[in-house]
């Protein structure tokens, strides 16, 4: 399939019926997600609210449909954590493989960069090969693995983290 052209932008609060159905979908049939139970709008909008520009939420439009998401949330809620963020990405299936996981992920990252942020966390489901290689590509690099963490559709799931160091982020100190 060609690549496409699409808009990366701020999601807004007309974007969550398309967010949460692609998410939706997911958990429904995928592993990308542990999660069990589809969220309601309700739960996506105060998803949404909880998230400030530290964590912001971009869309991929293609042709005034969304047909992707990413965002960034906290590693953790522990302070120390404070200049730590995790990324995630979820694309439509039926435009998966067509460049647009790429120009979210590198939209985060950009995003990332002009934050207070020094590094940036992956963790994906270890067989999600197309995940970890676009990781990969934009200079992430595989920290652990964690075997046997996860539980869905019957069978035991591991996880890969994978870390990206920005060059700023943080303080220095001795």
């Amino acid at each position: 399939m060609p690549a496409v052209d699409p808009i990366i932008r701020p999601a807004t609060s007309d974007d969550l019926p398309a967010i949460n159905a692609i998410y939706n979908e997911e958990i429904r049939t995928g592993v990308a997600t542990w999660d069990y139970e589809p969220w309601t709008l309700e739960a996506r909008e105060r998803w949404f609210q909880d998230h400030d520009p530290a964590e912001p939420v971009l869309v991929a439009e293609v042709d005034g449909q969304v047909v992707g998401f990413a965002y960034l949330s906290l590693y953790r809620p522990k302070f120390g954590y404070r200049f730590t963020r995790e990324d995630t990405v979820y694309l439509d299936p039926l435009f998966q493989g067509r460049g647009l996981g790429r120009r979210l992920l590198q939209a985060l990252v950009d995003q990332a960069r002009g934050r207070d942020i020094r590094t940036l966390l992956a963790v994906i489901e270890s067989s999600n090969e197309a995940s970890i290689a676009l990781h990969e590509r934009l200079g992430f690099v595989r920290c652990a693995h964690h075997h046997e963490v996860g539980y869905k559709f019957g069978r035991w799931l591991d996880s890969v983290d994978l870390e990206l160091r920005l060059s700023a982020g943080g303080p220095d100190e001795a």
